[in-house]
């Protein structure tokens, strides 16, 4: 008897392929994407399917082996495969990328708002500023109590925020076709493909590399599958299938209601919804969509605003990275100091929607710098896996990817050429200062992702290392 409880006490508890891609699409796939890639009508299929290919897939799986092998993340992975200081830089990189993704989150979430009370609101930056620093503030302030009332609302993200109106557009636009309605972009097959007006004219496949950020923190759980081997893979096929159908179909569906030359990037989606409910009779839906699109993104939001300065505050306390005034909790445990130097910067950026006359330029900016300082963390990622693989074959790892050499090539080769096209003005830009948008691109990546990391390391103190309390460390 006795023997069969231990047995059980100690027996793994193995999570299914199907959670885990079910978990990857639900942190991976959204709709905020869509009125980027609708811009291009048929062809985002080809400009989402081609970064799947050349940048999802290989993130995937190398990370997988990375997970399955060395526990800690990507400082442990890249600390490991390169050194200690390009750890610190893999790991700010990623920290620092939120600083420039909540002000394009908060921007997309306040333009929705802006169809629940004024539409006109949308494209007016002084208001998506307002909105944006309000916003971050009174979640910096929730966050530093240690809540964690609002952790439903992100549970509950994907099917709020993501499959409910997904399926809800898909229907509203084949109806709408089937009315005989004509496209506002031509679906035939010579339209398939982006046309080619010069390096501008494939700039927003850039964003597309940031879309599907985010695997190799999913890439976590490969330890957990009982056969990792033979469904890891099978996980990952089906997340990506998921994930290609929720970015795909809803933004083909969009550029079939909203002209590209009406298109908001930050509200393109409710200009659809809106489209589609004047369309049908039935606008009174559009303030009850905007409520459940702003309720599942401020959830995700204020569910993770803590969570990637956690990873550094650790790393940043037990190595001595960062001063005790920013690893400094607060009594609930919270590295609120952080939080409020992070809400600093956030403001500073959210000013760019006040001065910035076209507010779907803003944000496209935003989205960029954002999508190169992440980029910064990936190409690391890639050249540590190669060095693992060849300094400690030996080394015990849960999955091995196929073909790691190739696989990481092509991954350090994509994320290169998006990161040196992401300077290149949009077509879709609407300042047309194309010299000004190199140097505001490059300044707000060089500062961020490599200027203030180097600062850190250069000045850093013995006495920075300081004790980590079994709270902030759990």
């Amino acid at each position: 008897m006795t023997g069969t409880v231990t047995k059980a006490a100690t027996a793994t508890n193995y999570m299914s392929w199907v959670t885990l891609a079910l978990m990857t699409t639900s942190s991976v796939a959204s709709l905020r994407a869509a009125p980027t890639m609708a811009v291009y009508g048929l062809a985002c299929v080809f400009l989402y399917l081609l970064p799947a290919l050349l940048f999802l897939l290989p993130t995937a799986f190398v990370a997988a082996e990375l997970a399955s092998g060395w526990a800690g993340g990507v400082y442990k992975w890249v600390g490991e495969g390169i050194s200690q200081p390009m750890g610190f830089l893999a790991v700010w990189c990623q920290f620092a990328m939120t600083i420039f993704y909540y002000p394009s989150l908060l921007a997309y979430v306040a333009s929705t708002f802006a169809y629940i009370i004024n539409p006109a609101l949308a494209a007016n930056g002084l208001y998506v500023a307002i909105v944006i620093i309000t916003i971050y503030w009174v979640a910096v302030y929730v966050s530093s109590q240690g809540t964690k009332t609002v952790a439903g609302l992100s549970s509950m993200g994907l099917i709020i925020g993501t499959l409910i109106p997904g399926a809800l557009l898909v229907i509203l636009g084949f109806v709408f076709l089937g009315q005989g309605n004509p496209s506002a972009a031509p679906m035939d097959f010579d339209h398939l493909f982006p046309a080619w007006t010069g390096l501008a004219s494939l700039v927003l496949i850039v964003n597309n590399f940031l879309s599907y950020a985010g695997m190799e923190m999913n890439a976590v759980h490969v330890s957990s599958l009982k056969d990792p081997g033979k469904e890891y893979p099978k996980a990952m096929a089906t997340a990506v299938g998921l994930v290609l159908v929720i970015f795909i179909v809803p933004a083909v569906i969009i550029s079939w209601v909203v002209p590209s030359q009406n298109l908001s990037l930050t509200a393109g989606v409710m200009q659809a919804f809106d489209g589609f409910f004047n369309h049908f009779k039935i606008g009174f839906l559009t303030p009850v969509l905007g409520v459940m699109l702003v309720a599942a993104a401020l959830g995700g939001m204020l569910t993770w605003l803590a969570g990637p300065s956690k990873g550094l505050l650790l790393i940043g306390r037990q190595e001595g990275y960062l001063p005790p005034i920013l690893t400094r909790l607060n009594k609930h445990g919270v590295q609120q100091n952080m939080l409020v130097a992070q809400g600093v910067v956030t403001t500073l950026l959210a000013l760019l929607y006040a001065f910035i006359p076209n507010v779907s330029s803003a944000y496209w900016i935003l989205s960029v710098i954002t999508t190169q300082v992440y980029l910064i963390m990936y190409v690391l990622m890639f050249i540590a896996a190669i060095r693992l693989r060849r300094d400690q074959p030996a080394h015990p790892r849960g999955y091995k990817a196929p073909a790691l050499i190739a696989l990481c090539g092509l991954g350090t080769v994509s994320s290169i050429a998006a990161f040196l096209i992401g300077f290149v003005p949009p077509s879709q830009y609407g300042s047309g200062n194309a010299l000004g948008y190199v140097l505001l691109i490059g300044l707000g990546m060089g500062v961020v992702g490599l200027l203030i990391p180097y600062l850190f390391l250069r000045f850093r103190q013995p006495g920075w290392r300081t004790e980590i309390p079994e709270a902030a460390a759990a």
